[in-house]
This record gives structure tokens, C-alpha cells and sequence, in this order.
């Protein structure tokens, strides 16, 4: 019995294999086309094309014997990832992007962090080299754009969970700084240790409280165990690592547990399993959208002190059937009792639409300025 098992292990590790390999010379592929449309002003999306591979898919599906639906959402999946990478490649074309073989990018925290993570996913079929420099905050990583020791800065702007993350939409409001893109990962938390130790030899398990919240019924389960809050998921594994303590763990993620070594205990830790976090993706210009992409424009707009100010704005994005994708507001820096607030919409500054609408915004507001105007990854390119 043990023999035939290990023998259709291997066979699935096998065939594994060839699905990645499948995937990657798929990519190759894709990027080949996507140089094509460049050099022929192609659009980045056949929906014709689409609809005819998804019906050939769930018939290969069926006569394969493979659940049709299955086999449809996973080659979405793929086209939605081809569709995303042919983006990237239009925006850095069209902007002329400097450096091409690489970039540098700033984030908050070390090694392994969950921002860390999202720079490496946003960039890394881009570019040759990505070179990612961690700072202790988030001002400090967009201060490294500023002072061009970085090309972007990838800063947390909200979670499912937690909600919106304030420092971050503080510092959009500065003039040097642009929203150029956008990221979203989901977070999943793990248990982490030097070895893979029976769970009640664990003692003391160290992350940020943010995570520790989020873990919350999961820690609920221990006992004689400490929990003890630390700077970050990521610096909370690789203190796991030097301390060399067994019954010591960490709550971080899974790319803190390749990058350190760890081994995982346990996954899926959050009370929550669908829990994401969308990052900003920050450059010292802004950048030129082609109006095929679906764009999200980020606005900062501080009201007049009257009776339906806000409202009366809004109203001008609803007439003009501009939705609406975030509202936040925040107090106005020096000015007690005074707000400004964070907006963003769906669709390209360079429509004659949106230009119509901000122009009567600017009019009907104190003040105005547009954050960024860029592609958008959360929820456009699923539909």
C-alpha cells in the first residue's frame, strides 16, 4: 500500500511539475504577443477571442472527464494574469520607463513582510531585477522616492480586516508624491518555528498586533502559551530564527517562512479567511493611461464649510454616472474641526467624462487635486 502510494505521489509531483512548466512557457507566449500589440498599437483585450479559448476549454473539460467549471474559473484565472501583464507592459511603454532591466522599490518593514511580498508581485515580470529596500516606516520609504534613492514606494492603504491604514492616505497629500498602480494580496497568516514541533511544546508565539488581533481565536486555543507583540510579522520570524529557541513561533506569512527557513505548523490562522490587504504603488511622476485600461482616479478634496458640501459634490460624480470606489476622510492638518477627503473612481483622467466632472468638482470645492490616475487591479480586471 505504502509503495503505491509513493509511487502516485511521485507521478502527481511530476505532473505538477509539467503544469508550472506549462504555465511558464504559456507566459513566455504571452509576453511575445504583448510586444506584438505594442509595435502594432494593438487593444490588449479580444473579448471574441476570450469567450472562443473558455468554450473550447470546458469542452476539452468534459471530454477529459474534468469539472467543467473547474477548468473554466482556473483558465480565467490565467487570462485575467495574461490580461494584467499586457497592461504593465502598455503603462511602462507609453511612459517611456527608465532602467528597464530594473527598479528599485521602498517598503515598511524587512525581508518577508507582507509589503515585501506585494513588491515583488507587482514588479517582478516586469523588470530583470527587482532591488527592494526596507525601511522602519512608511514615511520613510516615501521619503526614499522623494530623495531618489528609490524609483517607487509601496505603501499599505487598506485591509478587509482592519480597514484603512490613516498614515498612508496622510501621506498621499504630498505634492512630490504620485499614485502610479496598485496591488492586492491576501494575506495569510501561519504559525512558524525552527522545526516542525508538536503545537504543545509551543510557548511563546511573537507578531505585530494587527495580526495577533486577526489571529485572535486561533491564540484562544493555546495554553500556557505567550503572546507578545513585535514590531512586525516578518522581524517576529527571523527573530525566531536567531534566538534558535524551539518552543518559541512566529505568526507571519508563508514568504517569511521561505526567505527565513521556518518551518509552517499551521496555516489559515486569521479569523477571517478572506483577508486582503490593497497597497498604493507611489512614483515621483505621474503617469499617462491608455483609455482601454480600466483606470481608478485617486482624489484629495477638502469641502466648503457649508451645509451639504459633500453631498453636493458627490452629487456631480453620480450625475456624470461616475462610481465611486472609496471615501475616507481625514482631519486637515493645523485646521481644528476641518476635513479633507480621499476619493476614488472609476475611469482615466484623459476621458473627456472624467475631465467634465473634475472640472465642475473643482468648482463646487475648496480645493482639488488628483492623487494619480492608474491602472486598476482591484475588481476591473475580474469582470
Amino acid at each position: 500500500m505504502s509503495d503505491k502510494l509513493d509511487s502516485i505521489r511521485k507521478l502527481l509531483d511530476e505532473t505538477d511539475k509539467a503544469i508550472v512548466e506549462a504555465l511558464a512557457k504559456r507566459q513566455k507566449l504571452v509576453r511575445e504577443i504583448s510586444e506584438l500589440k505594442l509595435d502594432k498599437k494593438s487593444r490588449i483585450r479580444d473579448n471574441k477571442r476570450e469567450e472562443e479559448l473558455l468554450e473550447k476549454i470546458t469542452k476539452l473539460a468534459r471530454q477529459e472527464g474534468l469539472d467543467r467549471y473547474f477548468a473554466e474559473q482556473l483558465f480565467k484565472d490565467i487570462i485575467h494574469h495574461s490580461v494584467r501583464f499586457q497592461t504593465h507592459s502598455l503603462v511602462d511603454h507609453q511612459n517611456e520607463q527608465k532602467n528597464a532591466d530594473t527598479v528599485r522599490v521602498a517598503y515598511q518593514g524587512t525581508d518577508g513582510a507582507f509589503s515585501h511580498q506585494a513588491a515583488f508581485r507587482h514588479f517582478e515580470e516586469r523588470y530583470a531585477q527587482v532591488d527592494c529596500f526596507g525601511y522602519d516606516t512608511f514615511r520613510q520609504a516615501a521619503e526614499a522616492v522623494k530623495e531618489q534613492k528609490v524609483d517607487y514606494a509601496i505603501l499599505p492603504i487598506e485591509n478587509t480586516t482592519a480597514g484603512s491604514i490613516r498614515e498612508t492616505y496622510d501621506l498621499l497629500a504630498d505634492d512630490e508624491l504620485h499614485i502610479v498602480g496598485e496591488e492586492a494580496i491576501r494575506i495569510i497568516h501561519c504559525l512558524l518555528a525552527l522545526e516542525e514541533v508538536p503545537m504543545n511544546r509551543i510557548r511563546r508565539i511573537m507578531s505585530h498586533p494587527q495580526a495577533i488581533a486577526q489571529c485572535s481565536n486561533f491564540l484562544a486555543t493555546l495554553h500556557d502559551c505567550k503572546v507578545e507583540s513585535y514590531i512586525d510579522t516578518a522581524m517576529s520570524a527571523k527573530k525566531v530564527l536567531e534566538d534558535g529557541d524551539l518552543s518559541q513561533a512566529a505568526i507571519a506569512g508563508s514568504y517569511a517562512a521561505e526567505i527565513y527557513g521556518l518551518k509552517i505548523l499551521k496555516r489559515d490562522l486569521a479569523n477571517q479567511s478572506e483577508n486582503f490587504t490593497r497597497f498604493v504603488v507611489v512614483g515621483p511622476q505621474a503617469v499617462e493611461i491608455d483609455r482601454q485600461i480600466p483606470c481608478k482616479t485617486s482624489l484629495l478634496m477638502v469641502t466648503t464649510h457649508e451645509q451639504g458640501a459633500l453631498v453636493g459634490c458627490l452629487n456631480i460624480l453620480a450625475d456624470h454616472g461616475i462610481d465611486m470606489t472609496k471615501l475616507e476622510s481625514r482631519p486637515k492638518p493645523n485646521e481644528p474641526w476641518k476635513y479633507q477627503f480621499y476619493l476614488d473612481i472609476e475611469g482615466n483622467i484623459a476621458s473627456p467624462e472624467i475631465r467634465v466632472a473634475l472640472q465642475e468638482l473643482e468648482q463646487e470645492a475648496s480645493s482639488l487635486k488628483v492623487l494619480g490616475c492608474y491602472p486598476a487591479q482591484v475588481g476591473a480586471l475580474n469582470e
